[in-house]
């Protein structure tokens, strides 16, 4: 079969490869793929920014996010049967999602969206995952707080709108002018241009803030936050948790290190910082799959490229432009 791999860090490590079908395991589905999504977090598993935590051994397949139709099933399965149209995010070291079939733990998969297409569910599990994760699981997100969304109009911040709104929350967001009208109708009650003005000016009083920028916007984010806030961020420098969370307890001295700044100074403000990454949850994507088929969340695409153009999508990635998901398909779009 024909899969994109990483046989090399950096921006030029990957490139087409044929290789045998994936062994399939006695928990897993081998799924033949109709559709994968590229994230930012593709590239940056592509340039080796988490090869001192998750070890990948080079070549790889690289991709997060699927769609597609089960083919085989392993001896200890019993919830999904040959012919599923099914969708996941698969686990951190079982990634290759872009590539024509990949074997996952039936734990992280989930019947794709009755509504959706196969393009449109591939381009939900991560965000949609992380945007439930972040503000439910971790911010625990109330009805009637505040919440400062960043990147709007990109793939994840226009998930975390839709959910922050469904759970009650006052929803502000930055994003380029061009975009207010597409943010204001996925749920945002407050917009601020980037281009034009500094959020950090605009807005204070919020529980909770979602960054997917970093740098300075992550700094900024915590001056907006009340006593007690929250920024979580997904780009920003990993804390303890994190250590936890991948089963590497030992790296914790590191990663307090690698957050003292931003730590420090959300406790001189009063506030609280957690770096976050998405956890696989099949579980979850049964529930969201229902989120999705009532209308209460709806995919925000900005374009689908062939599969045999899979570098090309990637690097449209990389330009940092995308109004939202970027999908590789090998289905006619529509289908």
């Amino acid at each position: 079969m024909k899969e994109f791999v990483v046989d090399k860090y950096g921006k030029s490590g990957l490139r087409a490869a044929q290789v045998p079908e994936p062994r399939v395991g006695p928990r897993d589905v081998l799924v033949r793929v109709s559709a994968a999504s590229v994230n930012p977090l593709d590239k940056m598993i592509r340039n080796g920014e988490f090869k001192l935590l998750l070890k990948y051994k080079t070549p790889f397949v690289l991709g997060h996010d699927v769609a597609g139709v089960v083919t085989r099933v392993g001896a200890d399965v019993r919830d999904y049967k040959v012919g599923d149209e099914v969708y996941a995010r698969p686990r951190d070291l079982r990634i290759g999602t872009f590539a024509e079939y990949i074997a996952i733990d039936h734990a992280d998969i989930a019947l794709k969206p009755n509504s959706l297409t196969m393009e449109e569910s591939a381009a939900v599990p991560l965000v949609a995952l992380a945007a439930w994760q972040a503000l439910v699981d971790l911010a625990q997100v109330k009805p009637g707080q505040k919440v400062l969304v960043h990147a709007g109009a990109g793939g994840l911040g226009s998930t975390v709108i839709q959910l922050a709104r469904h759970l009650g929350a006052y929803v502000a967001t930055t994003a380029h002018g061009n975009d207010e009208e597409k943010v204001r109708g996925l749920g945002a009650s407050k917009v601020i241009d980037y281009t034009k003005a500094d959020f950090a000016d605009m807005l204070s009083g919020y529980d909770v803030v979602l960054d997917s920028l970093g740098g300075d916007n992550l700094a900024k984010s915590l001056t907006v936050l009340k006593s007690g806030g929250l920024a979580i961020s997904v780009v920003g420098p990993p804390d303890t948790a994190f250590a936890e969370q991948i089963g590497r307890p030992l790296l914790k001295p590191v990663m307090a290190l690698m957050s003292r700044k931003v730590r420090a100074r959300a406790r001189k403000l009063g506030v609280r910082y957690s770096f976050f990454f998405m956890r696989p949850n099949g579980a979850q994507l049964k529930g969201l799959a229902a989120l999705y088929d009532a209308g209460t969340l709806r995919p925000v695409l900005d374009r689908t490229f062939p599969f045999d153009d899979t570098v090309d999508a990637m690097a449209y990635v990389e330009q940092g432009r995308a109004k939202g998901k970027i999908v590789i398909t090998m289905v006619p779009s529509g289908t």
